[in-house]
Formats: C-alpha cells, sequence, structure tokens
C-alpha cells in the first residue's frame, strides 16, 4: 500500500518487477500443478498445496503438495482398487521464477509407478522401476525413505564459512512426512511408522530444470519409537538478517505415540525441532502436554514463525482442560533461538469443529456425508511482518486465520496481535457472503502494511445426499493495515465454482482435500495456493456406491476407468495466484 525501496539485487528487482506485472495483467489464477496428466486416477490427484517465499529474491516462489503423479493407475491390478503403491512418494514440488504467474515442475528419477497403467479386468499388478520418472522430491529412494506427503516449506539464508548471510544466496527447505521404504530393503532407516524429514537445495533453478543433485540427501528430524506416527509438519527459517538467531530453523509436528496399535490411546505432544547449521543437525523439544482425554485433546496443526528479533513462535489446536475441555488456539515462545521454549498457553479461542462425523469415513466433513474431511478446519495458519530479508521495517505484527463456527455457517475468522503474542484482537469473520469456510491462510507484508488471506470455501449446504451438486470456490481476500490494526477485507479474487465430489480418497469412499491452503506477501504482492478440482468429472458410479455405504447398501464397487464417464475423476490440482498490492 506504500511505495518501498526495495533492497535487491538488480536482477531480482527485474523479476520482481515481471512477476507484478504479470499477475496484474492475468487478473486470475493458474494451475501450480501443471506436470500432472488430467487422467486417469490416481495419477491426476494432488492437494494440501504448500508455499514460500524467498525473502531476499522475492519473485522467487517454491510450491508443494501430495503429488500422486507417480502412483498406478486403478487398473493395475484389481480394477476396482487405486492404492497407494508400495514405495512411491507422494510429495510434490514447483517452482516460480516470476512472482507465481507461471509454474513449473521438474522430473527426476527414483522408484516409480508412472508405468503400472495396468488393462480392463484382472493383471499382475503394478511393478514400479528403479531410476523411472518421478515428479517428487529426489534421493529419498536412494537412502531407504519414501517422501509422504504434508509438504512445508521455507527460504532461508544459506551458511557458509562465515556463517549465514544472504550474500551466501538463499537455500530452500522442504519438510514432509516419510516412512521406510518397504520390505524390499532389508534395514529400517528408523523406528515408528512415519517420521518427519527434510530436503534441501542451494540451487533451485538447477532444482527446477531437473537436477536431482541440486537437492541434498534428507535428512530425519523427528526422534522415533516403535510406535511414533509424526503428523502435521510445519517449518520456517529465520529470515530476518536483524535477528540474533538469523538462519535458525524451525519444524513443529503432532507426534502421535501408539495410535496405530491403540486408536483410543493416542497421546501426542506438539513438539518443536531447532537447527543451527542449516538442517544437518536438529535439537527436539516438547511444548505442549502429550495427554489425550476427556478434557485435553493434544495441539495439533502447528505453524511457526520468527519475529526480528528473533523471537520464535509455535501455534497449534487443542483443547484446554481449565476451560472445561473448549478447544483454544494455543501458542509457545522461545526468546533464545529455541533453546527453551514457554509451555504452549491458550491465546485466540474457543473455537470449534464445524463439521459434522461421517461414520463411514471416520472423520467430520462440512460439505455433505461422504465429502471432504475438515479435522484441521480450526487449525492456526500464522504469518507475521519482520521485515526479512533485513527487519530494519519490520513491525512483528502476527497475524492469524482459521475456520470455526457451525455445520450451518462456518467462517473464515481473522485475529491480529502487535505486542508479540500478549493480547490478540476479537476474532472476526471475513468471509465472502454466501462461503461456508474450509480451510483458511493469512500472510502480512514484511513491512506490516498488506494482509491477504486464501481460503477454500463451499457455498452450497450440507448435503445429506451423494447425487445433489456441490460447490468449492478458492478465494483471496486483502487489507490494508495502519498502526490501529487490520482493515476491511475486500475480495481480490475468487476462482472457478467446482464439484468436489469429483475428488476422492484413494481408497474411493469419499472425497478428498487434503488439510490446509497457503499465502505469502511481499512489500508489492500477496500470493496464494489452494486446492481446485476444476478440470475433475464427477461420477455418478461413484456418488451411488459412496451413498450405499452411508446407508448400508448393496451397489457394487465400481472400477473408476470403467465406471466414471471420463478418465478426468479424481482430477484435483492445486491452483494458484499472484496478486499485486491493489492500493499502493
Amino acid at each position: 500500500m506504500k511505495r518501498v525501496t526495495l533492497l535487491l539485487s538488480g536482477l531480482a528487482v527485474i523479476v520482481l518487477v515481471i512477476a507484478v506485472a504479470g499477475a496484474s495483467a492475468a487478473g486470475g489464477d493458474v494451475l501450480v500443478t501443471n506436470g500432472s496428466p488430467s487422467g486417469p486416477f490416481s495419477q491426476n490427484k494432488q492437494n494440501e498445496p504448500a508455499l514460500a517465499v524467498d525473502a531476499h529474491a522475492p519473485g522467487i516462489l517454491a510450491a508443494g503438495s501430495n503429488e500422486e503423479i507417480d502412483m498406478e493407475a486403478c487398473n493395475a491390478g484389481d480394477d476396482t482398487t487405486c492404492p497407494f503403491t508400495q514405495g512411491v512418494g507422494v510429495s510434490g514440488i514447483y517452482f516460480s521464477f516470476d512472482g507465481g504467474s507461471s509454474w513449473t515442475q521438474p522430473t527426476y528419477t527414483g522408484w516409480s509407478a508412472r508405468n503400472c497403467t495396468g488393462s480392463v479386468g484382472p493383471d499382475a499388478g503394478c511393478s514400479p522401476v528403479a531410476g523411472g520418472p518421478i515428479g517428487t522430491l529426489p534421493r529419498y529412494y536412494e537412502n531407504g525413505l519414501v517422501s509422504d506427503g504434508d509438504p512445508a516449506l521455507a527460504f532461508g539464508p544459506a551458511p557458509g564459512s562465515g556463517g549465514f548471510s544472504w550474500s551466501n544466496g538463499s537455500r530452500l527447505y522442504y519438510a514432509n512426512l516419510t516412512s521406510n521404504f518397504g520390505a524390499s530393503r532389508s534395514e529400517e532407516a528408523f523406528k515408528g511408522f512415519e517420521a518427519i524429514a527434510v530436503s534441501r537445495t542451494d540451487d533451485v533453478a538447477a532444482a527446477a530444470a531437473n537436477d536431482k543433485n541440486a537437492w541434498k540427501a534428507p535428512v530425519l528430524v523427528s526422534k522415533q519409537s516403535s510406535t511414533t506416527f509424526s503428523d502435521k509438519e510445519q517449518i520456517w527459517a529465520d529470515n530476518a538478517s536483524s535477528s540474533p538467531f538469523f538462519g535458525t530453523v524451525y519444524i513443529c509436528w503432532a507426534s502421535f505415540r501408539g495410535q496405530e496399535i491403540s486408536p483410543n490411546a493416542a497421546p501426542a505432544p506438539l513438539l518443536v525441532a531447532v537447527s543451527h547449521d542449516g538442517g544437518d543437525t536438529w535439537n527436539q523439544h516438547q511444548v505442549a502436554a502429550a495427554a489425550n482425554n476427556g478434557q485435553v485433546n493434544p495441539a495439533d496443526g502447528c505453524t511457526v514463525r520468527t519475529d526480528s528479533h528473533g523471537n520464535a513462535y509455535v501455534f497449534g489446536v487443542g483443547t484446554v482442560a481449565t476451560a472445561g475441555g473448549q478447544a483454544f488456539e494455543l501458542m509457545a515462545k522461545s526468546s533464545n533461538g529455541g533453546d527453551t521454549w514457554s509451555r504452549a498457553q491458550p491465546v485466540v479461542g474457543p473455537v470449534t469443529q464445524p463439521g459434522v462425523f461421517d461414520p463411514v469415513l471416520g472423520r467430520p466433513t462440512i460439505d455433505g456425508i461422504a465429502g471432504a474431511r475438515s479435522d484441521l478446519a480450526p487449525a492456526p495458519s500464522v504469518d507475521i511482518a519482520n521485515g526479512a530479508p533485513t527487519g530494519s521495517d519490520a513491525t512483528n505484527r502476527l497475524v492469524m486465520s482459521y475456520v470455526s463456527g457451525t455445520l450451518s455457517a462456518p467462517h473464515v475468522y481473522f485475529t491480529e496481535s502487535a505486542n508479540g503474542g500478549g493480547t490478540w484482537s476479537t476474532p472476526r469473520a471475513i468471509e465472502t457472503a454466501g462461503d461456508r469456510g474450509y480451510y483458511a491462510a493469512p500472510a502480512i507484508s514484511p513491512n506490516g502494511t498488506d494482509v491477504y488471506v486464501v481460503y477454500n470455501a463451499f457455498t452450497t449446504p450440507y448435503r445429506t445426499n451423494t447425487t445433489d451438486p456441490r460447490s468449492l470456490v478458492g478465494v483471496v481476500l486483502h487489507a490494508d493495515t495502519t498502526g490501529a490494526g487490520t482493515g476491511a477485507f475486500s475480495e481480490i479474487h475468487r476462482g472457478d465454482p467446482v464439484d468436489p465430489r469429483a475428488s476422492s480418497q484413494n481408497n474411493l469412499v469419499a472425497e478428498f482435500l487434503g488439510d490446509y491452503v497457503y499465502a505469502v506477501a511481499t512489500r508489492s504482492y500477496g500470493a496464494g495456493v489452494w486446492n481446485d478440482a476444476r478440470n475433475a468429472t464427477d461420477c455418478p458410479a461413484i456418488d451411488a456406491w459412496r451413498m450405499s455405504l452411508e446407508t448400508g447398501g448393496s451397489v457394487p464397487r465400481p472400477a473408476p476407468q470403467q465406471d466414471c464417464p471420463d478418465l478426468s475423476f479424481g482430477n484435483s490440482d492445486i491452483y494458484g495466484g499472484a496478486f499485486p498490492d491493489p492500493t499502493p
């Protein structure tokens, strides 16, 4: 909203100018996952987008998603099943060098099932290829691991002989879930079911140009036991050079202990791992209780940020015993580079889960029966105006968005703090009239003048059948911020309405759109990514079978490649857009 002086190289300035001009001219959105096919399922399926911007060169963006381009087709083996192929990774990576106006998806080599197309009727099943093409993070198969999605990305300064400095260039961190490769490997890389791993590159141009060696080998972050299922991680690099802990990297996640053995006894503390050496080594800390009982549900859906002074903030959503078991947005804080942390305390709430429990899915949904799960709709997404890359113009305002409310009115809420999380503004609903919120994420410009919020929402009421159409949209909002706070939000983009019934879990029993959306902001533009199914076709045979599961009927299980109108069933994508500050 204000004219600013950009502390960038000449090339970065050129890139940014092109990016903003392109976004302004387009006035719309673009397909981020443009390397995936339109069919068959599940090779055409992506969800759970993540996004990061390089503060030192803000025309450069990196995105991630749960990407199934390398999976077997449904016709491989049993035509009525569309499984996750053993050992095949799903952590997709995409790059933009023009501020989000266009995207590229690299192709590397690894354990690939793209060759497993199968045929109509019974066949031998899938035999993946070692060294085949992959559209996901490389070097996992070679290290006895599988990239398992839940993407989280962050740019920070690259380390050098004199420590961290932007003069060394930028390092991209990509955190994700990972599992052991499988029975074909005699050794296990780690204990437990799912761990947290991080990949890194200091050369995004080479990484985008299909060079797998531009990526370092993945590093295991989480400490694992035989029953540990690490989940829902987020990552952040301290990217303001004014910070005494500049370059420090933080990853938060929920560590479920025993859920694969006893679903009724799954303590899950909120953990944070900290690296001071560019992600080579990590120290782990617990910041929230692990209890899981009638009064306390453990924190989940975390996010992490740092301010210009090096304070680190971790947020999650969980219930509080002293508040009658109600759920709140929780915050833990560290002022010494992550060496010690305050215990997570409620700061915003209470919040509610607006979904209805679906007995077949075993999860809550907002759009209708057999709908897309909405577990983490109330989880906090947070950003901070930390003045990166230098910190010189930071306001350190924290902004938070989440979805909460009743089934008929699940609102997109916004709240903010101007005093380091000490107090927060009264949450206010900001969604466009008629939108029923699903997932939301905010971003604030580094100098604190502009706030963007991206969200997915349903525009149809909760459906008690699978025959009536449903509508999902992606929306981007903007508001100006002054010393008094953030003003009124206005809609600056609305994506095409789509029918989420055309999305699917791999087991076909319900829709699937993942657990979050993402946004970033620079001093000149904001960008967002969201789940979208505009290129997918609803399948009446799947709808009828899903309804039969809900009612105890006897509709036979369909074969998607034969029983759906075309191969675009399940073709969920990630769309995004870059939007210049509308009030410069």
